[in-house]
């Protein structure tokens, strides 16, 4: 067996590549998190139009664990490396991809999506356009908390009616943005970018430690919606009504969101937290000639997700979209090896953002 070595931006060179050989996390069946295992495998090679990235940090979303459960995602491969984002260091660019990217420190955003390549590895291949550069002042546990969580905010953000498709600073000025669970990732996400923007941002939380988060994350006004009267307290901010709604409970805040949502306003919802049902009154929402929007990555088109890529990129060059407990997501860490339980702590509902340590 021959040793390889790597040279990468920040200086240091890695041996770690002997024989060409890499730990990863994979599962071959869809199961409970004791499906996944902790193996050595070949080192992949970018095709065409794709880099190869050393992984330094991979993110978890509730997505990964779906997805490795078979609840509502099924498997496409016989085996499967988990999770659709992170962060780490180009090392090899495939054919057409212009080589000066190597060495590039990058984030990634659904790795894994129709592929058997997530982060859950030393190394993945990804298409070049899905690793987008990551700024030196922003560290990897920023960039491997983006991806889902902040393409989806993004995507909430702009699927009004006569609000912006593209966010930058101003592009909300004027509008007064809901963030429904601003203590969850993508909560967290949408009130960063909705206030970079220009928005006034209201946030509804269950505790007063959820409420310290979102305070912490940018929210101009945080509201238990346990407690008083949630929807006086928003109107009391929002006198108009709010502009758009970024839900992530719809079954449980809808009679809330309208009794909140102005007229043609939107209710972008990306999620059903505690599956209660959804009841539509209809006349109410003809009167309001309210815009309920769902949605989610996968289908949303590859036009919008570049634009959120984009306009992300730019809120993290602003230093707009920091993370950890002082700035309302807190990051709970596991090493590649215990995979398995940074799953569970997601499935469990962690508050903040759990991240696997992929490179030592």
């Amino acid at each position: 067996m021959t040793t390889a070595t790597a040279s990468f931006a920040d200086g240091t060179v890695s041996t770690r590549l002997r024989g060409r050989i890499m730990k990863a996390i994979i599962y071959r069946d869809n199961g409970a998190a004791d499906v996944l295992q902790f193996v050595d495998r070949d080192l992949p090679e970018p095709a065409p139009g794709e880099v190869r990235v050393r992984v330094a940090v991979s993110g978890v979303n509730p997505t990964d664990w779906q997805a490795r459960s078979g609840a509502g995602h099924p498997k496409h491969f016989a085996e499967v490396t988990p999770h659709l984002d992170g962060a780490g260091t180009i090392d090899a660019v495939g054919e057409g991809v212009d080589r000066s990217r190597v060495g590039q420190r990058v984030w990634l955003f659904m790795a894994a999506a129709g592929r058997p390549t997530g982060t859950a590895a030393e190394f993945t291949v990804v298409p070049a356009e899905q690793a987008v550069p990551l700024p030196d002042e922003a560290g990897f546990d920023v960039g491997a908390a983006l991806g889902v969580p902040a393409l989806t905010a993004h995507r909430a953000l702009t699927v009004a009616e006569d609000g912006p498709r593209r966010l930058s600073p101003g592009a909300l000025d004027g509008k007064v943005v809901l963030a429904a669970g601003g203590a969850g990732a993508v909560g967290h996400a949408v009130i960063q970018l909705a206030r970079w923007a220009g928005a006034t941002v209201i946030s509804t939380v269950s505790s007063p430690r959820k409420a310290r988060l979102a305070t912490a994350a940018g929210a101009h006004h945080v509201i238990n919606y346990r407690e008083g009267d949630p929807a006086a307290e928003i109107r009391a901010v929002a006198r108009d009504g709010v502009d758009l709604v970024a839900e992530v409970a719809l079954g449980t805040n809808l009679a809330l969101d309208l009794a909140v949502l102005r007229t043609r306003g939107t209710i972008a919802t990306y999620a059903n937290d505690g599956g209660k049902p959804v009841e539509l009154n209809v006349l109410q929402n003809m009167v309001l000639n309210t815009r309920l929007q769902f949605l989610v990555l996968y289908t949303a088109g590859p036009e919008a997700r570049a634009a959120a890529a984009q306009d992300v990129a730019a809120a993290l060059r602003d230093g707009a979209l920091p993370v950890g407990e002082e700035h309302g997501l807190p990051l709970l860490r596991f090493p590649l090896d215990r995979t398995a339980d940074a799953h569970r702590a997601v499935e469990s509902r962690t508050v903040g953002k759990v991240l696997v340590d992929v490179a030592s």
